[in-house]
This record gives C-alpha cells, sequence and structure tokens, in this order.
C-alpha cells in the first residue's frame, strides 16, 4: 500500500469488493458508528418505525428491497446531522411460529397438560404429533424464533443496514407484552376495548378467530341447490350453496319492493318442518336467484347482518371444530336432525341433499357454480361463521364519528407516494366491524384478564378481574390476580383466566410506543415520539398502518409518525410478485450477496421507486457490482495522482476544474432535495450519471495536467480529491461498504458519520464547460473509432468549427482537450457551424 500522507493506511495495491462486509461490518458495530445519541433534543432526532419482519423461516428478496430503501433514508439524515433513531424488531408471535413449531418439534399444544421441565423434543419429528403442555410449547416457540433472529441478524449486518442493534425488541419479549397489555387494559378503561359474545369468522385448521383485516376470497366450486319451503299457500323456492345448514335457518328474506312475497308471514323449512319468519330486508337482491334467500346463523357474513338487523334467532350447528354439534339446537326436532351430528361441513352437505332428494324437497339437480369464498389469509379452508366470546377494539367499523376522525388522520399523515392514501381511506370506509383482536392460540401476548367464578363456577364476564400495573406483563394461565391464590384457580369462588392470546397485529400496531419508550421511559419518548417515519409494504396498509394510526389515535391523541413511505413489490420473471406464500422466490439474499456483494445488491434495490413495483433483474447486480468496482478503481487512480488533499478550493482556478465542481454543486441540489422529498432512486440516478461524466471525462481531460507541477496541477488534484470527497459521500447511503473502505485511505473517521455534502462546500463554475469539453473529446472518439484506431493514437492536427462563442469558451480548457484527446495542433474556426463540430486529420 502506498502512503497518502495523511496517516491512513494508503492506496491498496489491487483494490477488490471482496470481504469488505466482512471487515466494515463488526468495525461499525465496535466503533459505535451507528448508536442513537439519546441526549439529542427531539428537533434533531429522526426517528423510524422500522417494520419488525416475521420470523417464519427466512428472509426473500423483497425484504432486502423495501429495508435498503429504509436505510438510505437513514443514512442521509445521519449525514445531515440528524440523530438517528433506528431500531430493529422481531415479530416472533403468532401462527406462523406455531405452526413451524408443530411442524418441526411433531408437537401439538394441549393446554390441558401440566408442564414438564424436564421435557425435550425427540430427535426426529414423529409423525403422529406429541401433545405438551401450553408452558412447553411456548418454550419451543422461543427456542425457534432465537436461532431464527440470529439468522435474521446476521443477513441485515451483511446488508449494510445501519440500524442500532442495542435497540433490538421482539413483539414477543417481556417489554413488548408489558407495553402491549398496558395499552390494551388502558382502552379497556376508556370503553375502547370490550368482549362480546358474538358470530366470528372462525378458521377451522387454526382453531382460532380470524379478523376482517386477514381475510382473502379465493374463488372455489360450488353448487347451487333448489329447495322447496312449504307456505301457507304453496311452495315457496329458494337458491342456495349452503344446503347443510338448512336446520340452522331462521328465516327467509326479500326485498321490500318484491311484490311477489308481500302478506308471506312465515314458511315450514322443508323435512325439518319447523316454522321461520319471512322477513323484508333492503340488502336482499330481487333479481338473484329466485328472489327470496334463506337466512342461517351463519352461513356467511350477510347472514350475520340479517340476523343483527332483523332480530332474528339463533340456531347454532357448527362447533369449533368444523363439525356439526352434538345436540340439536332448539325448536329442530331432535329426530331429523341425529343423522347430521358430529359429520364434517362436506359430509353434512352430501348428506343433506340425499335427504332432501328423498323428500323431494330438492327441485331438480345441483347447479355448478364457481364463487368468492372467504379464507384467513394463512389457512387452506373456508372460513365458518361460529358463537363465541371474543375480545373487541372499537374501530369506527359501527362508529361513523370514529371512522371520520380516523379518515382525517390519514390525511393527516404525509404519504409517499400520495396514491397510497386512497388504499387507507378505502380500507376505512369498507369496515363493517370493530377489530377483532382475540385469538385462541398459545405463542402470543395473553390478554391480561381473569373472570371471577359464581357458586355454580361459571366465570361472570361483566365482572373482569385486572392486573396492578407494576404487576405487567402477565399471563394469567400461570400468574394469579390481586387478592387471589393458586387454590382458588378453576373453583367455583375462585376465578378463571381469560384463554386467549392477542392478534399479533394488537402488539404490532405499538411498535412507535413500544420501541419509544411509551410508558416505560418518558424521556426517551419524549425525544422519538412522534415519530418520523413509518417505511412499510402496501399490503398491509389495511392492517399494521391502519391499526397504528388507531392504536396511536386513542392512546395518545395523535398520529404515531408524520410519514408512511411505501414500498412497491419486486416481481418474477412472469412479473408476478414474489412471495413465499406463491413459491416463486428466487434465489435467497444470502446468494445474492455472496455472488455479487452487498453494495451490488444494494444498488439494485435502491433503483426501485416508492410504490412502484420492480422486477427482479440479475443483470442489474452485474451493473451494480461494475459500478462499485469502478468507484475503487477510480479513486485509486484519482488518488494516485495525488488528489489526497480536500478542501483546498482557493487552489482551484483551472475553468475546467471549476466547471466540474460546478456541476458536481447542481448533482449536490439534485440529490438533497431528492431524499427530502423521499425518492432516494433520483439522488441515486443524479449521482450515477454525474460519476461516470466524471470518470470517463473529468479525469481523462485532467490526468495530464494533475501529474505536473504548478498552479494548474496543484487546481487539478484539488478538484479531484474535492470531487472525490462529495461523490463518496453522496454514493454512501447506498454503497456503504465500498464508499467506507475508499474513504479510510485518505480519511480519518467513517464517511457514514461525515457532513452530507452542500453546495457551499463547492466553488462556482460553468458546469457548461464540462459538457463542452465531453462532446469535444466524444468526437474525437468516434473519429478514431471509425478509423478503427487506437484512443492512443496521435492527432497531429484538428480543427474545431462552430459559433465563436462555443469556439472561445473551448479555447479555455484547449490545454486540457487537446492532451486527453492526443491532438498536437487545435485551430478555431468561428461561425462556419451552427454546432460544435471537431474534424481530426490523421
Amino acid at each position: 500500500m502506498t502512503d497518502t500522507g495523511t496517516g491512513r493506511p494508503g492506496l491498496p495495491a489491487k483494490p477488490s469488493l471482496d470481504g469488505l462486509e466482512g471487515k466494515w461490518a463488526p468495525r461499525w458495530q465496535e466503533e459505535g458508528t451507528y448508536t442513537f445519541d439519546r441526549s439529542q433534543e427531539r428537533a434533531d432526532v429522526f426517528s423510524i418505525d422500522t417494520p419488525p419482519p416475521t420470523v417464519s423461516g427466512s428472509l426473500h428478496i423483497g425484504h432486502v428491497f423495501s429495508y435498503t430503501h429504509t436505510d438510505t433514508v437513514a443514512r442521509f439524515q445521519r449525514m445531515r446531522g440528524r440523530s438517528v433513531f433506528y431500531p430493529m424488531g422481531f415479530d416472533d408471535n403468532g401462527l406462523p411460529t406455531e405452526r413451524r413449531v408443530q411442524n418441526l418439534f411433531g408437537v401439538r399444544c394441549d393446554p390441558s397438560l401440566p408442564y414438564d421441565p424436564e421435557w425435550e423434543p425427540p430427535a426426529k419429528a414423529p409423525k403422529q404429533q406429541i401433545p405438551i403442555s401450553r408452558r412447553n410449547f411456548v418454550e419451543l416457540c422461543d427456542r425457534l424464533t432465537v436461532e431464527d433472529e440470529k439468522g435474521f441478524e446476521a443477513l441485515w449486518r451483511r446488508l449494510g443496514l445501519s440500524v442500532d442493534w442495542a435497540l433490538t425488541y421482539t413483539t414477543i419479549g417481556e417489554k413488548s407484552r408489558a407495553v402491549s397489555q398496558r395499552a390494551f387494559l388502558a382502552q379497556l378503561a376508556a370503553g375502547q376495548a370490550y368482549s362480546s359474545e358474538a358470530p366470528t369468522l372462525w378458521d377451522i385448521g387454526f382453531r382460532t378467530a380470524v379478523a376482517q383485516a386477514e381475510l382473502e376470497d379465493r374463488e372455489r366450486p360450488g353448487a347451487y341447490h333448489k329447495l322447496r319451503f312449504h307456505g301457507p299457500d304453496g311452495p315457496v323456492e329458494i337458491d342456495t350453496t349452503r344446503p347443510e345448514l338448512l336446520p340452522a335457518c331462521v328465516a327467509l328474506v326479500h326485498h321490500p319492493g318484491d311484490p311477489r312475497f308481500a302478506g308471506l308471514t312465515s314458511v315450514r323449512t322443508p323435512f325439518f318442518d319447523v316454522e321461520v319468519p319471512v322477513r323484508a330486508h333492503p340488502l336482499a337482491a330481487m333479481d338473484k336467484g329466485t328472489g327470496i334467500a334463506m337466512v342461517c346463523t351463519f352461513g356467511d357474513l350477510t347472514d350475520v347482518t340479517w340476523w343483527r338487523d332483523l332480530d332474528l334467532d339463533t340456531r347454532v350447528v357448527l362447533g369449533r371444530d368444523g363439525r356439526f354439534l352434538p345436540d340439536a339446537p332448539a325448536g329442530v326436532p331432535v329426530a331429523a336432525y341425529q343423522g347430521l351430528a358430529g359429520l364434517t361441513v362436506n359430509a353434512a352437505r352430501t348428506e343433506m341433499v340425499r335427504i332432501l332428494r328423498e323428500s323431494g324437497d330438492l327441485i331438480g339437480e345441483p347447479r355448478p357454480v364457481t364463487h368468492p369464498v372467504k379464507f384467513y389469509e394463512r389457512g387452506d379452508r373456508p372460513l365458518e361463521i361460529v358463537t363465541s366470546r371474543q375480545w373487541f377494539i372499537r374501530n369506527g367499523g359501527r362508529d361513523p364519528g370514529l371512522r371520520d376522525g380516523l379518515l382525517a388522520r390519514g390525511r393527516e399523515l404525509e404519504w409517499t407516494p400520495e396514491s397510497m392514501r386512497h388504499r387507507y381511506e378505502h380500507w376505512v370506509n369498507g369496515l363493517t366491524g370493530d377489530w377483532l383482536v382475540s385469538r385462541q392460540r398459545f405463542f402470543g401476548v395473553p390478554i391480561p384478564v381473569w373472570y371471577p367464578l359464581d357458586a355454580s363456577g361459571e366465570p361472570q364476564h361483566d365482572r373482569p378481574l385486572l392486573p396492578e400495573d407494576t404487576a405487567l406483563p402477565v399471563d394469567p394461565s400461570s400468574d394469579c390476580p390481586p387478592w387471589f391464590t393458586e387454590e382458588q384457580r378453576d373453583v367455583p369462588g375462585g376465578f378463571t383466566a381469560d384463554p386467549d392470546v392477542m392478534d399479533t397485529w394488537a402488539t404490532s400496531s405499538l411498535t412507535p410506543q413500544i420501541v419509544t419508550g411509551w410508558s416505560t421511559d418518558p424521556d426517551l419518548h419524549a425525544r422519538t415520539y412522534p415519530m418520523d417515519l413509518r417505511p412499510q409494504g402496501q399490503e398491509i396498509i389495511r392492517t399494521w398502518l391502519f391499526s397504528s394510526v388507531l392504536r396511536g389515535d386513542r392512546l395518545s391523541g395523535g398520529l404515531p409518525w408524520r410519514r408512511a413511505v411505501i414500498s412497491g413489490w419486486i416481481l418474477d420473471p412472469d412479473h408476478k410478485k414474489i412471495s413465499k406464500s406463491l413459491g416463486n422466490e428466487v434465489e435467497t439474499p444470502i446468494a445474492l450477496l455472496d455472488q455479487f456483494g452487498s453494495d451490488a445488491v444494494r444498488y439494485w434495490a435502491a433503483g426501485g421507486r416508492p410504490g412502484a413495483d420492480l422486477a427482479f433483474e440479475p443483470a442489474q447486480l452485474k451493473v451494480g457490482r461494475r459500478l462499485a468496482m469502478k468507484l475503487l478503481n477510480a479513486s485509486k487512480f484519482a488518488l494516485g495522482l495525488g488528489a489526497a488533499v480536500p478542501d483546498q478550493a482557493k487552489s482551484i482556478t483551472e475553468p475546467l476544474d471549476r466547471a466540474m465542481l460546478g456541476r458536481l454543486g447542481e448533482v449536490v441540489e439534485t440529490a438533497t432535495a431528492a431524499f427530502g422529498a423521499y425518492q432516494h432512486t433520483d439522488a441515486l440516478q443524479a449521482t450515477e450519471t454525474f460519476f461516470w461524466t466524471f470518470c470517463d471525462d473529468y479525469i481523462e481531460l485532467v490526468k495530464d495536467r494533475a501529474y505536473g507541477e504548478g498552479p494548474g496541477a496543484d487546481s487539478a488534484r484539488a478538484a479531484l480529491a474535492t470531487g472525490l470527497s462529495v461523490l463518496l459521500r453522496l454514493f454512501a447511503p447506498f454503497l456503504p461498504f465500498v464508499t467506507e473502505e475508499i474513504w479510510s485511505w485518505w480519511r480519518t473517521g467513517s464517511v457514514h458519520t461525515a457532513a452530507w455534502p452542500g453546495r457551499d462546500e463547492l466553488p462556482e463554475g460553468d458546469a457548461s464547460l464540462l459538457d463542452l469539453a465531453g462532446e469535444a473529446l466524444r468526437q474525437v472518439r468516434r473519429a478514431k473509432s471509425d478509423r478503427k484506431v487506437s484512443m492512443r493514437t496521435e492527432v497531429p492536427v484538428a480543427e474545431a468549427l462552430g459559433p465563436a462563442d462555443l469556439l472561445d469558451r473551448l479555447a479555455l480548457i484547449d490545454g486540457d482537450f487537446r492532451a486527453a484527446a492526443r491532438i498536437g495542433k487545435l485551430e478555431l474556426f468561428r461561425d462556419r457551424t451552427p454546432e460544435l463540430v471537431i474534424a481530426c486529420e490523421f
């Protein structure tokens, strides 16, 4: 290595990109390069609500894409002098983790079993799942997520994310559980949370309730069955895709304006012969099916609406296991129902069709149809609706005033891109009920509630027992409520625990509160909240973003952050969204980082604009690696010319040098404005475009002068040093490893804590001179290429033709131009052509 005269190690003999991640990532950690300075006042802090990735196996290239975008913003703000509060979290509670534990260890949770502190999972997962206690099951979940989180952190460090790892949290950690339970209890006290026995969307496979935000429609085959009900004046025909729910029928419904059913007040059901009312409701469609519909409790969400609006009876037939209940509902003949008891939905449908065909109440044959069916987004079986006691948080679904307030919060929030606000508004306007936050699972934040038991051992749900704030977090399944002892658990006159846990979004919605110390660290909270930025994907606007806005509004009376930046999707070669659920992932991020290097992958990712989709193109990774390698080599070359001491603006006297820096000043302004508008791609494009001009034109134009002595040489070397210093800082948010490596050759400290370049540190100059020199040089290169001679070929005489003022400016850089083009003599012919023409004589 050569000495640069700065006390730094100097220039490597052969610079390389290989190994830079392993060199610099540990050093950044050791030196605290990205450590948050919590002594700074709020105005000097930039606070980021980083999305905690779901710990469910592995990260894919889409994560690298969006997290790189956020990191460029964090690095820019840090260089602008802000103390960047940039935590990383891991979303490790919920169904995905439970399912992985079940599959990996071959176990299932049975809450009735006692805890076995000595239990260990078998070396190989058995085919038949082993039942274990809830606490043993949760311990396995903890064990698995800790290992997953290590892998996630290693990848993020390899990618160069500038988070402060001392601020890492998990959504199942003690702090998160305490904050989540405290927020729940605060909303319960304020009347914003409540429990209710109500119809609930239910996933049979996961055995849990599901919220509206977790639904998706999937096209599935079905069939319409025409059934004959019996009216006082003759048969009444209805169409249904759920004939198995006939014993749950509580009414027929028609449109109030349909004259066909005027005066019809009741009918009797086929086979079961149960009298049910006929009612009118505006949601009934006169032109759908026969114009009159069967209302069952419950076949779909429309049934729930009609049941609630018309105050109908309830006849529940489906249990939480997806099978028909053993006992007939009230009013249904036991003998008629007995053949359905214990059957699955599909088996009951087959049996009901057979019965109706034999009774003559099935008209014709079932007519095949393909229709949308509601599924839990992670499930593989159609959702059913069962009646159960659940916890809800009011979200505006049934409160127009609250809905309007949340829409106003959406308009108050700054969106990038602005078009994403419409997705938020569409979701809020489409809410049909309050947010169901309880889940019948095990690995999650427990609902912090117990219930007193009356003398017969029945829970009194209207008198919940709550923990002391200082006791949080609590697990009601193992902790006791105040003034009770363990001996009183589940006995008459004692207490029982609420068995449920919170939906994972109920905790994730509180990430702004968790990371900033709401209710736990008032000083930190004052310095970081409300946060500056929420970066996230567009598909979770309805879940994470909306629920966070709701919790911030209800708990603190305002938005939890000032701006949301929404990322687009990564598309596969068929232009489909890349996701684990679709199974179309490309190479793993680690494989790409190994092959191309982190800076190259970051370069590709930074090419995607907020809200815009980006195709995965391996060719762009090659471009990124080429750029990083060119930055290494060009920097070594420039520094080898003597460009080792920056900030010598007074010695930069030559017109071409000042022109280059004048153009660079424009780039600084463009990049700064782009980052200020959260348009990192524009900043990268402006910087990269200038860099290639700097390498291909400017360095070639001044290298002969820089090798020399005197004021001209001093000017060239000072301009090279100044330009390189600014370029490294402009590239630093995108290419952190290669810029840090080059910076270390000749500068002290880290480029990532250096000041972001400002226009005022660059001298004024006529930037068009750089364009003119570049155009003249390209014409000479083209002439040599046309003659198929080397670019080093001497040109004895060249003629420059063009407008007089253009040639007068060319004369200002005559020496640099002739040296770069290897022109012996340059003759100027003014006003011969309207544009610049360089004619070469060989």
